[in-house]
C-alpha cells in the first residue's frame, strides 16, 4: 500500500454557459489544489447542465473537439495534480450522445474513460420526469483505473442504485470508487447518504461523490452534499448546499485492514436464482 493522499471534491451550479461553466471549474481546482489536495473531482455534467433531447444535443460536441476537456488536460499538467473532471456530454455519430467521464493524470495525458451505463428514466413526484436513455448512449463496460495510490473503480450518478456493480469493481481490486452525479433534490433527501456510505461498507471502499447543487437551466434542482466517505461508511466531508470545495485523507492502509475484519468480498457462493410460485389462484384454476 502506499502512503495516504490528499483528495478534494469540488461541487459546482453549473447552467449552460460552458465558458462561464469552465472558468468557474477551474478556479475550484486550484483553490482544492491551494488546500493541498492531489486528486481533484468534479461531478457530472461539469461544464453544461441542459435538460431536453433538443437542448441537450444542440450544445453537445465531439471529444476531439471539446473545448472544456482540452482545458482541464491543460490545468492538471499546470498544476500537476490528477483530476477527474466529472462527465462531459460528448457528441456521437448517431444523433445521441454520451456522458462520459475521463481521469487524467498530472501530464495531462487522459488516463481513463467511462460512459455512464445505467440511465435514469424516472417520474418524480412533483412531475419531474427524466428519459435518460432518449438523448444518452449507455455504456457498456466497467472501468477500473490505475492511480498512484491504487485501483479507481469509476461510476456516475444513478450507477450508485446499482450494488453489484460496485462488487465487481471491488472483487476487481479497486479500493476508492468515483461517483460524480446531479442527483435531483427529492432522491437526494430521501436516498444520497445512505447509498453512498451503503456502497463504501459493501466494499470496503473509500467513496467520493462530488455533486451539483442549487437550481439549474429549465428549472432543474440539484442535491449537493458532495461527500467523500472512509471503507467503514463515515462520512469525511460533506459538501452542504453551496458551491465549493470539500479535502480529505485518503489513506489506501484502512481499506485493507477494513477488508481484513469484514472480508465479504471473498465470501460470494453459488446459489440458484429463486423460483416464482405461481399465484394460489392460478393453481387452484388448474387443479
Amino acid at each position: 500500500m502506499t502512503d495516504p493522499f490528499r483528495l478534494a471534491c469540488v461541487q459546482l451550479n453549473a447552467g449552460n454557459d460552458m465558458k462561464g461553466n469552465i472558468a468557474i471549474a477551474t478556479e475550484l481546482i486550484r483553490d482544492a489544489v491551494r488546500e493541498g489536495a492531489d486528486f481533484v473531482a468534479l461531478p457530472e455534467c461539469s461544464v453544461m447542465m441542459e435538460v431536453g433531447r433538443k437542448n441537450v444535443l444542440d450544445r453537445a460536441l465531439p471529444e476531439d473537439n471539446h473545448p472544456a476537456l482540452e482545458t482541464f488536460q491543460e490545468v492538471a499538467a499546470a498544476l500537476g495534480v490528477w483530476l477527474l473532471p466529472g462527465t462531459l456530454t460528448i457528441r456521437l455519430r448517431d444523433e445521441r450522445v454520451a456522458n462520459r467521464g475521463y481521469l487524467i493524470d498530472p501530464e495531462g495525458e487522459i488516463r481513463a474513460r467511462y460512459d455512464k451505463i445505467h440511465m435514469f428514466d424516472v417520474d418524480l413526484e412533483g412531475g419531474e420526469s427524466y428519459r435518460e436513455s432518449a438523448t444518452y448512449r449507455a455504456g457498456a463496460s466497467a472501468c477500473v483505473a490505475e492511480t498512484p495510490w491504487g485501483l479507481m473503480g469509476f461510476t456516475v450518478c444513478y450507477d450508485v442504485r446499482f450494488p453489484h456493480l460496485y462488487r465487481q469493481l471491488a472483487q476487481a481490486g479497486a479500493i476508492f470508487m468515483a461517483v460524480p452525479s446531479a442527483f435531483t433534490q427529492p432522491t437526494g433527501r430521501a436516498h444520497w447518504h445512505v447509498l453512498l456510505r451503503a456502497r463504501a461498507i459493501e466494499t470496503g471502499s473509500y467513496i467520493f461523490a462530488p455533486a451539483q447543487c442549487g437550481e439549474h437551466p429549465r428549472g432543474r434542482r440539484t442535491y449537493g452534499h458532495s461527500l467523500i466517505v472512509d471503507p467503514w461508511g463515515e462520512v469525511l466531508a460533506d459538501g452542504g448546499e453551496a458551491p465549493g470545495v470539500i479535502v480529505a485523507e485518503i489513506d489506501p492502509a484502512r481499506v485493507a485492514s477494513v477488508r481484513r475484519s469484514l472480508p465479504s468480498l471473498t465470501h460470494d457462493r453459488p446459489y440458484a436464482a429463486p423460483s416464482v410460485p405461481q399465484p394460489r389462484h392460478l393453481r387452484a384454476a388448474g387443479d
